[in-house]
């Protein structure tokens, strides 16, 4: 079992507005962590169906999401490391598990990934809370305020998470809503 730490923990039942939204977003984020960990080289690598979708490339791709949400659109800068120097070309990196890639090394690349993604959230809601105004912006000019970054963030790991539990049945039968607690 992959230790969770702190995320796959359930949110506050009765917090502020800022501890329910970023307790869910922890929540969806260990359950991802959960779902994709304590696997070998084949069940990172494994696929259900006709989908090339792995678990593997479910962590890279949200580790990519961490960098290119809270760095680029909310806070109008490059993505942060590993990823400033990803060829954006390339439509499918992120969801690749390449030779070179790892059980261990893919966790680790979402862990730090989460840790970062956090340290922006932390920032923004230190220059203006929740209603903090991000840098992206629609065709229109109207800009997203933190509330609405971190619920679009909730709703991409939803999916993702979703994803997950297919395909991790299919590599050794877990299911289950909740990560056990140890």
């Amino acid at each position: 079992m992959t230790d969770l730490g702190d995320l796959g923990q359930e949110p506050p039942l009765a917090g502020d507005e800022l501890a329910a939204i970023t307790g869910s977003l922890d929540r969806l984020r260990g359950y991802l962590l959960w779902k994709c960990g304590g696997l070998d080289d084949a069940g990172i690598r494994a696929t259900l169906g006709p989908s090339t979708l792995t678990l593997g490339g479910l962590l890279k791709h949200a580790a990519v999401v961490e960098a290119t949400t809270l760095a680029w659109k909310l806070h109008g800068r490059a993505p942060f490391a590993p990823f400033d120097k990803a060829d954006w070309d390339d439509e499918d990196w992120h969801l690749r598990v390449e030779d070179d890639d790892t059980p261990a090394s893919l966790e680790a690349l979402f862990r730090e990934s989460v840790a970062k993604g956090r340290a922006l959230v932390d920032e923004a809601v230190a220059a203006g809370g929740l209603d903090f105004v991000a840098e992206v912006q629609d065709d229109e000019g109207n800009h997203p305020n933190l509330r609405r970054v971190l619920f679009d963030l909730i709703e991409e790991y939803g999916r993702h998470v979703g994803h997950a539990d297919l395909i991790r049945e299919s590599v050794d039968g877990l299911v289950g809503e909740d990560p056990p607690r140890e």
